[in-house]
């Protein structure tokens, strides 16, 4: 009886651990791909899940930050999606490559296109967006997202995390930034780091030439010895003979 009781209190708790965590892991998301430095540039995907079983995902619009305006923002280009990029007119223009920019992206919108389009019950997808220039006070970024279904029920995750507080219910993307590396660049680049591979493959290769030659040198020498007391040995040899004679 008492371990029937058992098994139907652990039945109990395991449904109520996957009813209470499912929302940390079926929002949507932010994440970069690789490195978020401050002052950089990176290429950020938003995870979307469909967390509908009789509907699919057919749109979704991402609000960019305004208290940290991006000079910068290009999605990529997704089969099976409409993609719109709303502007809005900044309060303080901004620097970009020694340009004055008046004006940034404030919102972009995917829209399934198709009768059968979009995210499907079960399914997730990831919407690939280039951004930056970074902002280098901060330590994360806030997207606000809406999800819309199939059967124009829509889902807000706009809620915002506060310090110490419980996950809402409904959270808000965030983008951790990292730090600036300390010389001053956001990162190594592709070149650096092919440069660095070569500089690295050049000390070895020269480092096995230099081994070769010593040894080349040694062996060298050991034949020299060998043959100079042969030669010496002989020259005796042929001495005695003709002392002998």
């Amino acid at each position: 009886m008492k371990a029937s009781r058992l098994a139907a209190t652990g039945a109990v708790a395991a449904t109520a651990v996957v009813i209470l965590s499912s929302p940390a892991f079926a929002h949507v998301s932010v994440q970069a791909e690789g490195t978020a430095a401050k002052g950089g540039y990176a290429v950020v995907d938003f995870k979307v899940p469909n967390e509908r079983d009789n509907a699919s995902t057919t749109k979704l619009e991402v609000n960019f930050p305004a208290d940290h305006p991006l000079a910068s923002v290009m999605p990529e280009p997704m089969p099976g999606w409409k993609i719109e990029v709303t502007k809005s007119k900044l309060a303080k223009p901004l620097t970009l490559h020694g340009e004055q920019i008046t004006e940034a992206v404030s919102k972009v919108t995917w829209t399934a296109t198709g009768k059968d389009g979009g995210i499907q019950p079960g399914y997730f997808e990831k919407f690939p967006v280039s951004v930056g220039a970074l902002p280098e006070n901060a330590d994360e970024l806030v997207f606000k997202a809406i999800q819309t279904y199939s059967n124009k029920e829509v889902v807000r995750w706009i809620e915002v995390q506060e310090d110490g507080a419980e996950e809402p219910e409904t959270p808000a993307p965030v983008l951790a930034l990292s730090a600036a590396s300390e010389n001053g660049h956001h990162g190594s680049t592709a070149a650096e780091e092919a440069d660095a591979k070569t500089e690295n493959a050049a000390a070895s290769t020269g480092s096995a030439d230099g081994d070769s030659s010593d040894t080349t040198a040694r062996v060298l020498g050991v034949v020299g010895i060998v043959v100079g007391a042969l030669g010496v040995a002989y020259g005796v040899l042929a001495g005695r003979r003709r002392s002998d004679a």
